[in-house]
């Protein structure tokens, strides 16, 4: 099967799989997708390893399997990516298989697993740059009130996870991207805070 096609076979799976929102769902999915062949074309890789890695990097968050719960969702994601590729017996060379498997797996900081091929640190990268600028910050406000959260818990999430991701980025090129995107989040947390000072003595 040509790779073009097994990209199409992978998306529609994804799409069926995954809630079509916007925080964590396949609206994100599809910004990390195009955002990563839009630097692996700069960057000269492997772009079919990081497309397929992009649109399964997440699929593990949606999983109802009672065995795998307590894992982070990148393991989860990893094992369903695997699962489905070898069912399908798609012709995939076998050091391909293993980087997509990698690139999903150390996509998740919290995972604790540092990319080492380009490809995964590219699609690592690019999902912290989706938590950043204005859509970064539609995405904090819409996860916190989904959770029942107020405008503090908005301003201790940015501070407490978001304002620290531009130091775990591994490229130069994504740092570049993620000042312009910092900026933004920068403002509207100094605006808030000065807003919240109005008024009282």
């Amino acid at each position: 099967m040509k790779k073009q096609l097994i990209i199409e076979e992978i998306k529609d799976f994804v799409f069926k799989k995954t809630p079509q929102d916007d925080i964590h769902g396949y609206g994100h999915t599809e910004r990390v997708y195009q955002m990563c062949i839009e630097l692996g074309k700069k960057l000269e890789v492997n772009l079919f390893v990081l497309k397929a890695a992009a649109l399964l990097h997440d699929i593990g968050r949606f999983s109802n399997q009672s065995n795998l719960k307590n894992k982070n969702h990148a393991e989860i994601s990893v094992q369903i990516a695997s699962d489905f590729l070898e069912r399908l017996k798609f012709q995939i060379r076998r050091e391909e298989f293993e980087n997509i498997l990698h690139c999903i797996q150390t996509h998740s900081f919290s995972n604790r697993v540092p990319p080492k091929t380009l490809e995964a640190k590219i699609l690592s990268d690019v999902d912290k740059l989706d938590a950043l600028g204005a859509i970064g910050l539609y995405r904090t406000i819409g996860y916190t009130t989904k959770m029942k959260g107020g405008l503090k818990d908005v301003l201790e999430h940015l501070e407490s996870k978001i304002f620290k991701l531009k130091s775990q980025l591994l490229l130069e090129i994504t740092k570049k991207y993620a000042q312009d995107r910092l900026a933004i989040l920068d403002q509207f947390y100094v605006e808030v805070k000065k807003e919240l000072k109005m008024g009282k003595s």
